[in-house]
């Protein structure tokens, strides 16, 4: 922010004339005023007591004077209370900011150059083995606003997925085609390739769940126990044994387990872009599990015989970290087979390889939150220099009313329906409003789109990623409170009053009268309008899409009060009413900017 840039030089400036000493910029504590006192931004005055020699409020007042006398194009006047100096900026200053945001057409965006970081984002990370839920949707959402938010303070971004395309969860779905297909496709199902391979997913947990019982029920008999007897069924169903057969024919490279998996995952990967396409995500890279994992085994080898892991009697291969205060950790597994910790030591070999990264972000559910620190601790003992450094942007899970999704038990909320559902919510609301009145069937279409798809992700990223939260559908449609579809209705209606205006193509090239006269209301959104370069900046810092979300919620209901005190068509001095004009078109411009950065299309008419 500009005013505050200008603030601290001048703060500098006085505090070495008033007690002869250099201040440097980084002592200047700036925050805004609190909303019971009068002021705009208040300066913690206490770092500054040692050298004044004086109580806290006498060193504001001497500071407060001085600032108004010194820089009165900056400071119109000043309060102090106790240690804190409240500071009430000059019109002109606010006028000159209005200026300076009204002339960039990225304001609050930095550029990314080629000195900028790199820094990779991983997201999305699913299973060949079913489709895209409500779960994934949280997850896409999130890693595709973290790095947008990323780019947009100044770092190059690499966007990337690793698809878990082998494993035994795999050949689950693989086998129960094998079995009970019937030669079934996409094609002769009219399914989705990622709904007809989840559906075979189901079908297999259903039989074997069946086995399971039918063993449990003849070792029961047989004098065991319930647990032990059921225990001993899930190890042996036969069901369980072919799939695990499967898994290692797979890879020893069998001909016909390749070419089955081969198919099975196409199928898969062209209903994941329709889901991505529909979520408006993507990836500038992606890895799969079946070409990292040999990568892996090969570093966990090169530990194992450097003393780093335990090979135990049956072959497996371990890490024991209680060295620092953890369990112990398998890596390979008896029968050769790797596990997803051993994918990813050998994933994260080859991005490095492949990009000059800065850090590594991993965009995962806070279930693996262990999984994570084992990972981060198993690198560095591999001599992995950035081991220490990755980031696991942990986020919580998305509980339903009804309890937690269960893939395996079909009970979970697709996230092509999830999608399906929200536009068709959107199309009856609006259509209820009455505000598709002059629209033709396309427009109307893509209205319902862009508001379900952007009460969707709003509702998914508003709430702080760490916790927990229940969606609810119904609310986040509502064109009331803190929703998209009240942000998106309002950027709507100020695009409407710019096209009745004169200027709507010329904006831009508007320049306001340093003494234009401004309301206190007009100050307070310039001002907050202002702040988006700054929450930009936290929201990197922090890894945190929500603030973000917050802040145009909080900037599009400010604007709104002042849409409905103030006239602005209707305004007849010209110079109140291109100053609204273009505080409006500034509203709108960073609020489109706010959330396109989380992903979130804003429509022009609703």
């Amino acid at each position: 922010m500009k005013i505050e840039h200008q603030l601290t030089t001048a703060v500098c400036n006085v505090l070495g004339k008033l007690y002869g000493q250099e201040v440097n910029a980084g002592q200047v504590q700036l925050q805004k005023t609190r909303v019971e006192f009068e002021g705009h931004l208040t300066l913690v005055v206490f770092p500054f007591l040692r050298m004044s020699r004086k109580g806290p409020e006498q060193t504001a007042a001497e500071i407060g004077e001085a600032l108004h006398i010194s820089h009165p194009e900056l400071v119109a006047s000043w309060n102090a209370v106790k240690g804190f100096l409240n500071l009430v900026i000059a019109p002109a200053a606010w006028v000159s900011l209005l200026n300076e945001i009204n002339a960039s057409e990225s304001y609050g965006i930095k550029p990314v150059t080629a000195e900028s970081p790199l820094i990779m984002v991983e997201y999305s990370s699913p299973n060949t083995n079913k489709p895209l839920h409500l779960g994934h949707v949280r997850n896409n959402l999130l890693g595709w606003a973290l790095a947008q938010v990323l780019e947009a303070c100044g770092n190059k971004v690499v966007k990337t997925n690793i698809v878990n395309d082998r494993g035994i969860h795999i050949c689950k779905s693989m086998l129960a085609w094998q079995k009970y297909g019937n030669g079934e496709t996409p094609a002769t199902s009219g399914k989705k390739g990622d709904h007809l391979v989840g559906d075979y997913y189901v079908l297999f947990d259903k039989h074997y769940r069946e086995e399971i019982n039918t063993l449990a029920a003849e070792y029961i008999a047989a004098g065991l126990t319930p647990d032990a007897a059921k225990e001993k069924a899930e190890l042996e169903a036969p069901l369980m044994q072919e799939a695990r057969a499967m898994l290692v024919k797979w890879e020893q490279g069998d001909a016909e387990v390749r070419a089955l998996w081969e198919m099975m995952n196409g199928w898969v990967y062209e209903g994941f872009d329709e889901t991505y396409k529909a979520l408006g995500v993507g990836f500038d890279k992606i890895y799969y599990e079946s070409q990292t994992y040999l990568d892996g085994k090969q570093k966990v080898f090169e530990g194992l015989e450097k003393g780093l892991f335990e090979r135990h009697d049956d072959g497996s291969v371990w890490a024991d970290l209680s060295d620092a205060g953890l369990d112990q950790k398998l890596l390979i597994r008896s029968d050769g087979t790797s596990v997803y910790m051993t994918q990813d030591i050998g994933t994260a070999a080859q991005r490095f390889r492949d990009f000059d990264i800065n850090k590594m972000v991993y965009v995962v559910g806070n279930e693996q939150n262990y999984h994570f620190q084992v990972l981060s601790l198993l690198l560095d003992r591999l001599g992995f220099e950035w081991g220490k450094g990755l980031v696991h942007f942990s986020y919580g899970m998305v509980e339903l009313p009804n309890g937690k999704m269960k893939s395996r038990e079909g009970t979970v909320v697709d996230a092509d329906d999830l999608v399906a559902g929200m536009i068709r919510e959107a199309r009856e609301t609006v259509d209820a409003a009455g505000k598709f009145d002059d629209m033709s069937e396309e427009e109307k279409q893509n209205v319902a789109r862009v508001v379900g798809m952007g009460a969707l992700k709003y509702f998914l990223l508003k709430v702080d990623a760490r916790k927990n939260m229940l969606f609810n559908p119904e609310e986040s449609i509502d064109f009331n409170g803190n929703t998209g579809p009240f942000i998106q209705y309002t950027y709507a209606r100020i695009r409407s009053i710019l096209r009745k205006s004169s200027i709507d193509n010329d904006i831009r090239s508007c320049r306001l009268a340093v003494d234009t006269e401004l309301s206190v209301k007009e100050e307070e959104i310039i001002q907050h309008t202002a702040e988006f370069e700054a929450v930009v900046q936290q929201a990197g810092t922090d890894f945190a899409p929500a603030v973000i979300a917050n802040y145009c919620y909080d900037l599009v209901k400010e604007y709104n009060q002042f849409y409905h005190d103030y006239p602005i068509l209707r305004e007849v001095d010209e110079n109140k009413r291109l100053l609204r004009l273009v505080l409006s078109a500034n509203v709108a411009k960073v609020v489109r900017l706010g959330m396109n950065l989380l992903g979130i299309e804003m429509p022009e008419r609703m």
